[in-house]
């Protein structure tokens, strides 16, 4: 029992730690740091809500530059299709057809946080696959699933 104490009041500090620093990064916005510590330590996903310019993308980042994971920001659109996450096509220099990871797929399991900016402008067919992502941390693609274990999506 005396070990698993030790173990913790070591996560503890270390969650403590996770907030000073996130508190550090963007001044006067300790109920919405605690709320995100408490989100990404849970494993749960996050609605946000706010005022343009009140310091969402940058407290993201913060996020995932402290968890020493990767992140990813997608700007929600009425055109935007579910594929539009895991790639996107585009011709390569010799004017072939070519293929590269989309914002999704891009960083693999080292996302640590990804944004779906203005979600409420994104079509259903984008919200099923970002449901499945959240529900399922795994999406599809390339006759591959691909895992995301550390992911926690945030949106507004």
């Amino acid at each position: 029992m005396q070990q698993n104490n030790i173990n913790l009041h070591e996560w503890r500090e270390r969650v403590l730690h996770f907030e000073q620093s996130l508190n550090g990064a963007l001044l006067g916005m300790q109920a919405p740091v605690r709320a995100l510590v408490i989100s990404i330590f849970s494993r749960g996903h996050v609605l946000l809500e706010g005022d343009v310019g009140v310091g969402k993308t940058t407290l993201l980042r913060a996020a995932a530059r402290l968890l020493g994971g990767e992140y990813q920001r997608i700007e929600g659109a009425v055109d935007l299709m579910p594929s539009d996450f895991l790639y996107h096509a585009y011709l390569d220099q010799h004017g072939q057809p070519a293929v590269a990871p989309g914002p999704l797929l891009q960083h693999e399991e080292n996302l640590a946080v990804f944004f779906f900016n203005e979600i409420n402008r994104a079509r259903p067919q984008a919200h099923s696959l970002l449901l499945r992502l959240m529900a399922e941390r795994s999406v599809n693609a390339f006759n591959r699933e691909y895992r995301f274990p550390h992911l926690t999506v945030f949106a507004d």
